[in-house]
C-alpha cells in the first residue's frame, strides 16, 4: 500500500480543498497510508524533516512556503507534488495557484458593480500575493483608473498583530469613497474588516471588501460576511494525487501540461460587496432588475420597461456608466448563476437548461461557451469535484 506524506495545513479553506481531492482519488484508486505532520505537542523537539525521513514513505504532497522547507522535501528522494514551488525539479513537481487570473477575476467583479475607485490589501513579502494584486491593478489600469496599494508597516512592532489595524484603518481613512478593496487572501479581508470598524466605515456601503479563498469559516464567522473568490482546490488536490500515483509507479515525471493548476471559479457574494457602486438610479436599478431575474430568459426590452426608460436610452446610459451593454449584463448574470449550479449541485446540464428556461441543453451549451470558452459538461469536469 502506497505510503503518503500530506504536508498541508488543515485549517484553512486552501488546504482542506486539496485534503478533499486527495481522499477522493484515493477512495477511487487506492487505499493509500496517509502521514500527516504530527501535532505540536507530538513533536517534542525532532526537526519535521526527521520524521518524514523515519516514515519510509513512497510520495509527497505538500503545500508549504520557504525555501528550506522545499529544499528538505526535495532531499527526501520521494516523488513529490508541492504548492509553493513554480516549476518541476529532481522528484518534485509544482501545484501552481493562477494568482494572475485570481486578480482579474477580482477586477472583472468589482467593475461589474460600477466601483471606478479600488484598493488592494495583501502581505508585501508574499510573492503570490504581490503577483494578485499586480494582477488586480493591471486590469483597472486598462481603462485608465487606478489601484490604491496598501504598504505593510516596515517597523516590527507596527507590523505586530495588535498594531497594525489602526495603522490600516488610518490608510483606509485616506481612501476616497465608495471604494473596491481586494484582499489577497480572506484573512486578510478579515483584516481590512476589523480595520474598518476601528475607523468607523460602513461595509459594504463605503467600503467594498472581496477575499479569496472562500473560506466558510473565516467568511462566516465575520460581521458583516465575506465575499470571497472560490478556487478549484479540490479539483487541483484529485489531479495532484493522479500525477503522484503515476510518478510512484514509475510512469515517468509529469509534462508540462501536467502542471496541477489552482484556478479561479467564481466569486461567492455575501454581504461585504453585496452593494451597486452606480450613482445613475436607473442604471442601478438595471443592473439589480438583471440579476433578480437571472434564471429567466428576459430581453433588453423587459429591462427598459421595469425602469421607465426607453431602450435606446438605457443602453447610452449603460454603456456610459458601466461600459458595456445590458444585453451584455444579461447574458454574463445568466452563465454566472449557470456556473454556480454547476458547481454548487449535482444537477444535469439539462435539468439546469429547464431551470433556466432553455428549451433544450444545446442552447445552454452554445450561450455558455460564448463567455467561459468551454461548455457546461467541459466547465464542470475541468474545475468541479471528481
Amino acid at each position: 500500500m502506497p505510503k503518503v506524506i500530506l504536508l498541508i495545513e488543515r485549517s484553512r479553506a486552501f488546504g482542506r480543498g486539496l485534503l478533499v481531492g486527495i481522499a477522493q482519488y484515493s477512495n477511487l484508486h487506492g487505499p493509500w497510508l496517509f502521514c500527516m505532520e504530527p501535532e505540536f505537542y507530538r513533536k517534542g523537539t525532532q526537526p519535521s524533516y526527521e520524521w518524514m525521513r523515519d516514515l519510509h514513505a513512497t510520495g509527497i504532497i505538500a503545500h508549504v512556503f520557504g525555501t528550506r522547507v522545499m529544499e528538505r522535501i526535495v532531499g527526501l528522494g520521494l516523488p513529490a507534488l508541492i504548492c509553493g514551488i513554480q516549476e518541476p525539479t529532481v522528484n518534485a513537481y509544482p501545484i501552481i495557484t493562477d494568482n494572475v487570473a485570481i486578480g482579474r477575476t477580482a477586477a472583472e467583479y468589482f467593475l461589474r458593480r460600477g466601483f471606478r475607485r479600488f484598493a488592494y490589501c495583501g502581505f508585501d513579502d508574499m510573492v503570490w500575493s504581490r503577483q494578485r494584486g499586480e494582477s488586480f491593478s493591471r486590469v483597472v489600469a486598462e481603462l485608465d483608473l487606478e489601484v490604491t496599494l496598501y504598504q505593510t508597516p516596515k517597523a516590527k512592532r507596527r507590523h505586530a498583530a495588535d498594531s497594525e489595524p489602526p495603522f490600516m484603518a488610518d490608510w483606509l481613512r485616506s481612501l476616497p469613497k465608495p471604494i473596491a478593496v481586494m484582499a489577497c487572501n480572506d484573512d486578510r479581508s478579515r483584516d481590512v474588516l476589523a480595520a474598518c470598524k476601528i475607523a468607523g466605515i460602513r461595509v459594504p456601503a463605503e467600503v467594498a471588501i472581496l477575499g479569496v479563498d472562500n473560506d466558510d469559516l473565516v467568511c462566516g464567522l465575520s460581521y458583516p460576511r465575506l465575499s470571497s473568490i472560490a478556487l478549484s482546490t479540490q479539483k487541483a488536490g484529485y489531479e495532484a494525487a493522479r500525477v503522484l500515483d503515476g510518478l510512484m509507479l514509475g510512469q515517468g515525471g509529469a509534462t508540462a501540461g501536467e502542471e496541477v493548476p489552482v484556478s479561479p471559479l467564481q466569486v461567492v457574494t455575501r454581504q461585504s460587496t453585496d452593494v451597486m457602486a452606480i450613482e445613475d438610479r436607473e442604471v442601478a436599478e438595471a443592473v439589480h432588475f438583471v440579476r433578480q431575474h437571472s434564471k429567466e430568459p428576459i430581453q433588453v426590452g423587459d429591462v427598459a420597461e421595469a425602469v421607465g426608460l426607453s431602450r435606446r436610452a438605457l443602453e447610452q446610459r449603460f454603456r456610459r456608466v458601466l461600459s458595456h451593454s445590458v444585453h451584455e449584463e444579461i447574458r454574463d448574470s445568466r452563465v454566472d448563476q449557470m456556473a454556480e449550479m454547476l458547481m454548487g449541485t449535482s444537477l444535469s446540464v439539462l435539468q439546469i437548461a429547464r431551470l433556466m428556461r432553455y428549451p433544450d441543453a444545446s442552447n445552454i451549451s452554445r450561450y455558455f461557451k460564448q463567455v467561459k470558452g468551454t461548455s457546461p459538461s467541459g466547465y464542470r469536469k475541468k474545475f468541479g469535484p471528481r
